[in-house]
C-alpha cells in the first residue's frame, strides 16, 4: 500500500501557515477567525476585493445561464469583452486564454510568426530583460530573465537574450550583435513595471527609445501587463505610464478579479493568427467572460482607475514616511499606484521574514525578491485601511528587528 503524505496536494509552493477560509472586502479570516488585513489580494488578482457583492451576483446569474461551451462556437459573453478591452487600448483584436502565462505564450507564438512571416527569420529571437517575469510554462519561464526559475528544468526553449532592464544603451549593443548579420529578432518583450523582479518601474526614455528601433527594424513591441494592467498602475494599462504604445499586450490576474481569465490583445497589423494556430479549451468561456465583464463594468462605474490614482499617492507618502522613521532598516520605496515596493537595506531582516512577521500582526504582504516587500492590495481598498495596514507592517519590522 502507498504511503499517504499529510497533503496529497504536490510539494511546489513553500506555503505560509495559513489557511484562509472566508473574506470580504479587504479582510480575509483564517480557519480560527482571525481576521487579516489582505495587501497581497491573490497576488494583484482580487481587483473588487473578497466576495463582492456585485460580482457574486453576475456570476450566480450566469451560471443559471451558461458555463462552458469551448470555442466550437461564437460566445457573445467573449465577444463583448473583447470589444471593451478593444475600445479602451491600443489594440484591435483580443485572444482569450485562462492565464497570465498562457497569455504570454501565445504572445510568444505569435512573435515566432511575426519572425517568420514579416522578417524571413529562419530561428527568430525575442528579447527580454533580465530580473524579468513572465511565467511558469516552459517557454515563458524560458523568457524570464531569472536563472534561479530555470534550476532543474534546463534545457530551456531557445529564442531567448537578455538585457538589464531600463538600460538603453545595453539594449542597443544586444539588439546591434543580434542583428549584425541580417534579421534575427522577431520581438521584444517587457514588463511596463517589473514585479515579480522587485517592483521596478519602467523608465519612459528608455521604452520610447525601445519603441523607435522596434518600428525601425519592423520587430514586434509587446508589454506584459499581467500584473500591472486592469487599472493598478492608476492608469488602465502600464503603457499608459510610459507614453508608449506596444503591438501586442497581455494581461491576466486582475482581469477577472479572482476568476482565471487572461488575454492577448493584438493591434490588426499583427494579428498573424489563422484558424488553427492557436487555441484554448476554456480560453473566454461565459463564465470567465462574465466575470471580467464584471470587473471593467465596476472600474467604470466606481472610478476606481482615478481612485487607484489616489491610493497610490497616499500608500507611497505613508511607505516613504516609514522609510524616514526606520532609515537603518529601510532604504526606500518604488512602484505605481497600488503596486507599491518597500525595498529593505542589506543589513535589514530579508523580506520573506518581514512577510511571516507581518502575517502574525495580521497583515498579508509578499516579497518580490529578498530585499523588497510587495502591497498590491484590492482596488477597492480606502485610506483608513492603507494607514492600517503601514502601521501594521511597522510593527513587523520592529518585532523582527528586536528578535521578538
Amino acid at each position: 500500500m502507498a504511503h499517504t503524505p499529510v497533503s496529497a496536494v504536490m510539494d511546489t509552493y513553500a506555503r505560509l501557515p495559513l489557511e484562509l477560509v472566508k473574506g470580504r472586502g479587504v479582510w480575509v479570516r483564517d480557519q480560527h477567525g482571525r481576521r487579516y488585513l489582505d495587501c497581497v489580494a491573490g497576488i494583484a488578482t482580487c481587483t473588487l476585493g473578497h466576495s463582492d457583492r456585485v460580482m457574486r451576483r453576475a456570476l450566480g446569474k450566469q451560471l443559471g445561464r451558461l458555463q462552458h461551451v469551448s470555442n466550437l462556437y461564437k460566445i457573445p459573453e467573449q465577444e463583448e469583452l473583447a470589444r471593451w478591452i478593444v475600445g479602451r487600448s491600443c489594440a484591435d483584436r483580443v485572444f482569450f486564454c485562462n492565464s497570465g502565462a498562457e497569455a504570454n505564450e501565445a504572445a510568444i507564438k505569435l512573435a515566432r510568426k511575426h519572425g517568420h512571416q514579416v522578417r524571413g527569420i529562419e530561428r527568430p529571437l525575442i528579447l527580454t530583460a533580465q530580473a524579468s517575469f513572465h511565467g511558469r510554462t516552459l517557454a515563458t519561464v524560458s523568457a524570464t530573465g531569472q536563472p534561479k526559475y530555470h534550476k532543474g528544468f534546463e534545457p530551456m526553449v531557445e529564442g531567448f537574450h537578455f538585457f538589464p532592464y531600463n538600460d538603453t544603451a545595453a539594449f542597443e549593443a544586444l539588439l546591434s550583435r543580434s542583428e549584425a548579420d541580417g534579421p534575427r529578432v522577431a520581438a521584444v518583450m517587457l514588463e511596463p513595471l517589473q514585479g515579480e523582479g522587485g517592483v521596478n518601474p519602467g523608465d519612459p526614455a528608455f521604452f520610447q527609445r525601445v519603441r523607435q528601433l522596434c518600428d525601425q527594424h519592423r520587430i514586434l513591441l509587446i508589454f506584459d501587463e499581467v500584473q500591472i494592467g486592469m487599472g493598478r498602475s492608476g492608469c488602465l494599462w502600464g503603457y499608459e505610464k510610459l507614453g508608449v504604445e506596444p503591438d501586442a499586450f497581455t494581461t491576466a490576474k486582475g482581469l477577472g478579479g479572482g476568476f482565471p481569465i487572461g488575454a492577448l490583445a493584438v493591434k490588426q497589423a499583427f494579428d498573424h493568427f489563422r484558424p488553427g494556430d492557436h487555441a484554448s479549451t476554456f480560453g473566454g468561456n461565459p463564465l470567465a467572460c462574465r466575470a471580467a465583464l464584471t470587473v471593467a463594468q465596476e472600474l467604470e462605474r466606481r472610478l476606481l482607475v482615478p481612485h487607484v490614482q489616489r491610493m497610490g499617492e497616499l500608500l507611497q507618502q505613508l511607505l516613504a514616511e516609514l522609510v524616514s522613521r526606520h532609515p537603518q532598516l529601510l532604504e526606500g520605496v518604488r512602484g505605481w499606484g497600488l503596486l507599491q515596493g518597500l525595498v529593505l537595506r542589506p543589513e535589514a531582516p530579508t523580506a520573506p521574514q518581514i512577510v511571516q512577521s507581518a502575517l502574525e500582526k495580521g497583515l498579508l504582504v509578499v516579497p518580490a525578491g529578498p530585499r523588497v516587500v510587495r502591497l498590491v492590495p484590492p482596488l477597492v481598498i480606502q485610506p483608513r485601511q492603507l494607514r492600517q495596514a503601514v502601521a501594521l507592517l511597522e510593527q513587523a519590522l520592529l518585532a523582527i528587528s528586536a528578535g521578538t
